[in-house]
């Protein structure tokens, strides 16, 4: 051994450009890999993982008594029961996103068996009339400095109750309430009945929660909620990542592990003829094959280790990006598996993937080895290069063309890392510009260009004096406004249907806000009676477009017809779209707060966005006035773009330095050709157009397959995405191929390839005539 050990470390020291090179190329695998599995193991069950950690309820339990049974066949942990009531705050009682009928709960504490709250920013509820309001998380817990400045000390106040202050905000991934407040404050404010939360040993699919929701006590039992309708909401959500991550992470794995075969099984077959010489001065074939494993494994273990700590570092923001709306703060953690398997299983795939050629070498005789290592063998490619001989490309170019058919497996390889390298990209380039369309008609960025809304006095601000139809003249007047769209959103009950729905009741030109361009179906409203529905809503509530549905609230009740769908919501999340004289007739009493109402203002071209802003700020300073076009301000475009964009640049990276390593083992390999050449005549320039074409034509071919996989992986993944989502996605954002792009996809393998190629070509260019053959 202690021979072998120097044979390696003699190998490894003479070899540095090649020890380079693998150590380079297991690094950036090894990140792939682990990026990769990183987001394969957090794309499998993201949802369950934060559940059990937080140790949500299975099934939540709501009674008419405070003092229900709690005790349930099968339950592992049981919490409550907690004091609970629904308190109605109006618009101006509280913050916007603490308005509305709030189910609030007394608990003691955050903590416990069941449904540990997420306590973010401030304390929680402790003290009479303190209250902590649910919010999400920010996926940056450094900006909970920025909500508790704007949040806490702010009061919520509900009509014949006392007020209460916000002194905390906390997040529940079952959402077990909407607020939380101490037992006594509960009891305090008229608690009409109590929670409790279950958790269950066995709860994993439909038939075990339906057993489980069954299992609760009944006596007093007012309603229950299985947790699956919570973990369905989080999968319309953020689960419409999975798809793409999954799609990304197996690419990512399966280009990593063939550029590590084809480096690493060339590297050992350019040195049969060392193996020859080893043989030839007593080692024995054993001790070879552990030469050449020792060789590549030293390498190895170094660009491994790097490249899993690289692959962790850059897996962080592509998973809190990608699951940010989990609502544990962006952070994802991923199994000890996945760094160890970069640390672990990629210098084991190298020893195994070398052990193979090795093994070859090791029935080898020393004359037989050192034959094989001479030169490839060279029947295919010189039958190709004769063949093209008699073509009038330049001779350089078809000397080059044959070069790849002499060493097919590793030309194969080759081929096989730029084609996934194009497959990836042109997945990329199309799910990019499907997500940027459906950004822009979410943004309605054409559309409107400038929104106003009226200041929420109970946030310190200065409120506005004037009332909702005063502030739509007002923006009418300003200079550069050329259509104004007030709209109210509203929750709204639908006879049939247990939960409410929210509906954006539309005024103005409301046909120019850009959601009639997100029609999927049907039209537009034309008549009163008529509203349009969200492609989401529709799927949630089981409705057609056609169907009529009656709309109620305050004892009132109003028809429509569903005469439309539209691909997205509005402002606030809305499953309908109704015109203004429905919510007359349906509310003729309401009292509307100004600052319910958004207003939508497309300016003419031309007129400066932020002067206009500014205008409609020095009209009245009780208005707040903001742009419009957020572009790839849409976390869910920034979330897919960049793991797109890192991805490509991560594939596409492995997919040159297997070009690299290709074209260096190739010059390496025909030293004595490439001598002979240039003693003949052949010029530098000629060497690397030889060489860099060899790679080029492997780059047309991958491009030219892996444009079709690329497109079919695009048209596959979309519409899961859509299913995931609950909506109906347009044509456009399927159809986003055009042959400019298809052609800058086709180039994108010659370019890996070129690029991959060009330095190790420039080398073979400049190798002494004299020298080569003198050491043949």
């Amino acid at each position: 051994m202690s021979a072998v050990w120097r044979a390696a470390r003699a190998a490894v020291r003479r070899r540095r450009l090649q020890t380079v090179v693998i150590g380079l190329v297991v690094l950036f695998s090894t990140a792939t890999i682990v990026v990769a599995l990183a987001l394969l193991d957090a794309a499998t069950g993201p949802f369950d993982r934060a559940f059990a950690q937080q140790r949500g309820p299975h099934v939540i339990a709501t009674y008419d008594t405070q003092t229900p049974a709690t005790n349930a066949p099968g339950a592992e942990a049981v919490a409550g029961p907690f004091p609970e009531l629904v308190l109605d705050v109006p618009a101006d009682g509280a913050p916007v996103w603490a308005t509305g009928p709030l189910t609030v709960v007394g608990r003691a504490d955050p903590g416990g068996p069941v449904d540990r709250v997420d306590l973010w920013v401030g304390h929680w509820a402790t003290g009479p009339n303190e209250i902590v309001v649910t919010s999400m998380p920010p996926s940056d817990r450094a900006d909970a400095g920025y909500f508790a400045r704007d949040l806490l000390g702010k009061t919520v106040t509900a009509p014949g109750k006392p007020v209460l202050t916000i002194v905390g905000a906390a997040y529940s991934l079952g959402h077990t309430a909407d607020a939380w407040v101490s037992p006594a404050t509960a009891r305090a404010l008229g608690a009409t009945g109590s929670q409790v939360l279950y958790r269950f040993r066995h709860a994993a699919n439909r038939a075990e929660v339906d057993a489980a929701v069954a299992s609760v006590p009944r006596d007093g039992l007012t309603g229950t909620e299985p947790y699956l309708t919570r973990k369905a909401e989080v999968a319309a959500g953020p689960g419409t990542m999975l798809p793409f991550l999954f799609v990304f992470g197996v690419l990512g794995l399966v280009v990593a592990v063939l550029i590590v075969a084809g480096v690493v099984s060339g590297a050992v077959i350019s040195g049969f003829r060392h193996i020859g010489v080893l043989k030839a001065i007593g080692f024995t074939p054993r001790q070879v094959v552990l030469v050449y494993v020792a060789m590549v494994s030293v390498p190895s273990a170094a660009g491994a280790l790097l490249g899993t700590a690289l692959g962790t570092v850059a897996a962080r923001p592509l998973l809190a990006n990608a699951f940010q709306g989990l609502g544990f703060g962006g952070r994802v953690d991923t199994g000890l598996w996945v760094p160890l398997t970069g640390v672990l299983g990629v210098p084991a795939l190298v020893a195994l993937v070398a052990l193979v050629p090795a093994l070859r070498a090791h029935r080898l005789s020393a004359a037989e080895a050192i034959s094989a290592g001479s030169a490839p063998r060279a029947g295919r490619g010189l039958r190709v290069q004769r063949a093209l001989s008699g073509t009038r490309l330049p001779r350089a170019v078809s000397l080059g063309l044959g070069l790849p058919f002499a060493r097919p497996g590793r030309t194969g390889l080759t081929m096989a890392a730029l084609l996934l390298g194009v497959t990836t990209v042109t997945f990329a380039g199309g799910l990019t510009t499907s997500v940027t369309r459906f950004g822009d008609a979410v943004d309605r960025a054409d559309a409107v260009q400038a929104q106003v809304r009226p200041h929420n006095a109970t946030f310190g601000d200065v409120a506005t004096d004037r009332t909702d139809p005063q502030v739509e003249s007002l923006l009418r007047g300003l200079p550069g406004t050329v259509y104004v769209t007030a709209d109210l959103t509203l929750p709204i009950a639908v006879a049939g249907h247990r939960d409410p729905v929210q509906v954006d009741f539309l005024r103005g030109d409301a046909t120019t806000i850009g959601f009639r361009e997100e029609l999927t179906e049907g039209r537009w409203m034309a008549a009163p009676g008529e509203v349009v529905a969200a492609s989401k809503a529709l799927h949630e509530l089981g409705l057609h477009v056609g169907d009529t549905i009656r709309l109620t609230y305050a004892g009132r009740e109003v028809p429509v017809t569903i005469v439309g769908r539209t691909l997205e919501a509005g402002i606030a999340g809305g499953a309908l779209f109704a015109d203004w004289s429905v919510f007359t007739t349906l509310a003729p009493s309401y009292h509307l707060v100004s600052h319910e109402v958004m207003y939508f203002v497309r300016i003419t071209p031309g007129t400066d966005v932020e002067s206009y802003l500014s205008a409609v700020r020095a009209a009245d300073p009780g208005l707040a006035a903001w742009s419009a076009v957020t572009g790839l301000g849409n976390s869910y475009t920034v979330s897919v773009v960049s793991v797109s964009v890192v991805f490509s640049l991560m594939i596409g990276t492995v997919a040159a330095l297997s070009v690299f390593n290709t074209v260096l083992l190739n010059v390496r390999e025909r030293r004595r050709d490439l001598g002979m050449l240039k003693s003949i005549g052949m010029t530098p320039r000629q060497v690397v157009a030889m060489m860099v074409t060899s790679m080029a034509a492997l780059g047309v071919a991958g491009g030219v397959a892996g444009i079709p996989l690329g497109i079919a992986a695009h048209r596959l993944i979309l519409p899961m995405v859509g299913r995931t989502a609950k909506i109906d996605l347009p044509a456009s954002l399927f159809h986003v191929w055009n042959p400019a792009a298809l052609t800058s996809m086709a180039l994108t393998g010659v370019a890996i390839a070129v690029l991959g190629a060009l330095i190790p070509s420039r080398t073979a260019a400049r190798l002494p005539i004299a020298e080569v053959l003198h050491n043949e």
